[in-house]
């Protein structure tokens, strides 16, 4: 099953003529996440093609940076005669603010909208064979980070095995799969555990939004697949991002690696390093012995299932 994450937005509170404000789209099996979107966020998503059929928004907080592109999203998608409902959740205690910025247009969206609180340990929102988790972040005003968890997958069936077993190939493959015994002609019965494997992770991808380095995205980054992390500055700017509630990129890199994440993306890029980020993956990688990168915006990565399996 295709997972997919497109960085639309890299640039910190500033943008650049390079890089965009905070937001994440997410694609999984035809189905739309976004996470953040700052300003100019639909023109990204049509610049790089993800299109605008999202289902659900986690926003991580209310600064501009991160939500001042909702309120031309919602008119566009208007506009465009969208009907299926929108899910968008915030912050405990930040849902009428948003509320009333999506409401400043005075737009008559064409199309149910629901707007949702969330905090730390929240299941935010439950899909099909997946949930977004909601996990405290420490930034200057309210704020949450996300963590899409695929549920397990099933364990591999060994058809050899069934086969010497005597089940016969069709049905009973099927009911063994899925965890039931079977009944043999000869009265046998034919366990799951016979046939089946251990089941197998899915697959995690976190992200923090703002915020200065955490024990709870430790816990919640652990053993993830990707973990994309606020790198505001580089070390030379340790000082502004303890002030500002921000991470260093080597901030960053150690929270990675006590999580033990596969792969470790640095956003949120102050205006001041513009197009160099040398810096930022020069100081991660002293730290984290996984795969670091500062994406550029339109930037896309598959996430595989784990050792490929």
């Amino acid at each position: 099953m295709p997972l997919r994450v497109t960085f639309l937005g890299t640039a910190g509170a500033v943008p650049t003529t390079d890089r965009n404000p905070s937001g994440i789209f997410v694609a999984r099996d035809g189905e739309g996440l976004l996470f953040d979107a700052g300003e100019g966020t639909q023109r990204q998503m049509m610049r790089f093609g993800t299109g605008f059929s999202i289902s659900n928004l986690f926003v991580t907080h209310l600064h501009g940076d991160h939500v001042l592109g909702i309120p031309g999203l919602l008119q566009t998608m208007a506009f465009n005669d969208r009907e299926r409902p929108l899910s968008i959740y915030t912050p405990d205690g930040t849902r009428q603010q948003l509320r009333e910025l999506i409401g400043a247009l005075g737009t008559r969206l064409s199309f149910p909208l629901h707007v949702t609180a969330v905090e730390d340990g929240d299941v935010a929102h439950r899909g099909d064979d997946y949930e977004v988790r909601a996990f405290e972040t420490d930034h200057d005003t309210r704020s949450v980070g996300y963590a899409l968890v695929e549920d397990d997958r099933k364990g591999r069936f060994d058809r050899e095995r069934a086969e010497d077993l005597g089940v016969p190939v069709g049905p009973k493959f099927s009911t063994l799969h899925e965890g039931n015994p079977v009944e043999l002609e000869d009265g046998t019965v034919v366990e799951p555990e016979q046939i089946v494997g251990d089941p197998r992770p899915g697959r995690t991808i976190v992200y923090t939004g703002d915020t200065r380095p955490t024990a709870a995205t430790v816990e919640a980054a652990a053993d993830s697949d990707l973990l994309i992390h606020d790198a505001t500055f580089a070390e030379d700017g340790a000082d502004r991002a303890a002030k500002t509630a921000h991470s260093t990129a080597r901030e960053a890199a150690e929270v990675a690696s006590r999580a033990g994440v596969e792969r470790l993306a640095l956003v949120h890029l102050s205006s001041r390093y513009a197009g160099y980020p040398d810096g930022h993956l020069a100081e991660a990688r002293e730290v984290f012995d996984g795969t670091a990168l500062v994406p550029d915006d339109g930037d896309e990565l598959e996430i595989p299932y784990p050792n490929q399996e």
